[in-house]
């Protein structure tokens, strides 16, 4: 094989574990809706318990051995990881969707691509931004569509809410494009750990930081549920952190490892796009021509983008292998 297929060969691998983390990611919109009588902190606690607790039996065994090629930085940067890319990330997130709604929460966030994108065209040898300014204003142009009825509809909540709302949102965006950016670079340097196993670090970490907000969701506690929403809730947390956290972010590490950042921030476009396809599910309808025109948008941005990362073999290096910081 010529070092020319192989970087299309990696190329194709990291797309198509990027479009496979965003259909698992986009499940993460739809789980508010699944169980709206538990609010944020508790879908939170119970996400991420979950999924602490799945990865420290999965780690276990080896535990010694992979937190031995961990120093204090690396321990101290899963602690800021876990938070901004899963705890505050979705204690924000499911603020928004209760506040307003999966399209709009689906819309702030769907511009990811933009902001990783931008901060990824600094690194070095990174494509110019020159490059892939059609690839952003497709990628522009998509979201505005998704939410376009959304946000130019009159909204029965109040002013104030649906403010708090899209403050949410942009809380929720800011938060994961730091994650997604910071997580990328960590992966880069850890040669010793596999993205799995970070993964899976991460997800003691992001455990431990739920555990810590039991106290706090007890004390705000003023509802009675029933046992069949406690099934539910339970149901839906497990299913979250198995399909999400643990299947979902192992394959965005991977394409974190094959792909360049700035290539990788447009993968998130795939989260996006299965968002509102699970919205268009939930609520038994089909899409309006501004959704169809979205998904060509966001399709044409990432094609767009791929084609714009189109080089010689010996100057495609993945950020895993390539950038230094």
């Amino acid at each position: 094989m010529t070092a020319s297929n192989a970087a299309t060969r990696s190329t194709l691998l990291g797309v198509l574990c990027g479009a496979g983390a965003g259909a698992l990611w986009g499940l993460v919109f739809l789980a508010p809706e699944l169980v709206r009588a538990f609010g944020p902190l508790e879908m939170t606690i119970g996400r991420y318990v979950s999924y602490g607790l799945i990865s420290a039996l999965l780690l276990a065994p080896r535990w010694k051995s992979i937190t031995a090629h961990l120093s204090r930085d690396a321990w101290i940067a899963l602690c800021w990881l876990a938070l901004t890319g899963n705890t505050l990330y979705f204690v924000l997130l499911v603020n928004a969707v209760h506040i307003g709604g999966i399209a709009m929460t689906s819309i702030i966030v769907g511009f990811l691509p933009v902001t990783v994108t931008l901060v990824g065209s600094r690194d070095h040898g990174a494509v110019p931004l020159a490059k892939l300014a059609p690839s952003l204003l497709l990628c522009a142009a998509g979201v505005l569509c998704i939410g376009w009825q959304a946000i130019a509809a009159p909204g029965t909540a109040p002013m104030t809410s649906r403010l708090i709302g899209l403050a949410c949102a942009v809380g929720a965006l800011a938060s994961w494009s730091a994650f997604a950016v910071g997580n990328s670079r960590w992966l880069a340097r850890l040669d010793a750990v596999s993205a799995h196993d970070w993964n899976l670090l991460l997800g003691v970490v992001t455990g431990l930081q739920g555990a810590a907000l039991i106290p706090l969701a007890i004390w705000q506690a003023d509802a009675v549920r029933t046992t069949s929403q406690w099934t539910g809730f339970l149901t839906v947390s497990v299913g979250i952190a198995l399909l999400a956290s643990i299947a979902g972010n192992a394959l965005w590490n991977r394409a974190s490892r094959l792909l360049p950042l700035t290539l990788v921030g447009q993968m998130i476009l795939f989260e996006t796009l299965f968002a509102l396809v699970y919205a268009l599910i939930w609520e038994h309808r089909l899409p309006t021509v501004f959704e169809v025109a979205a998904f060509g948008l966001l399709v044409a941005a990432v094609l767009t983008c791929l084609a714009a990362h189109r080089k010689p073999a010996e100057d495609l290096a993945p950020l895993g292998e390539g950038a230094a910081h």
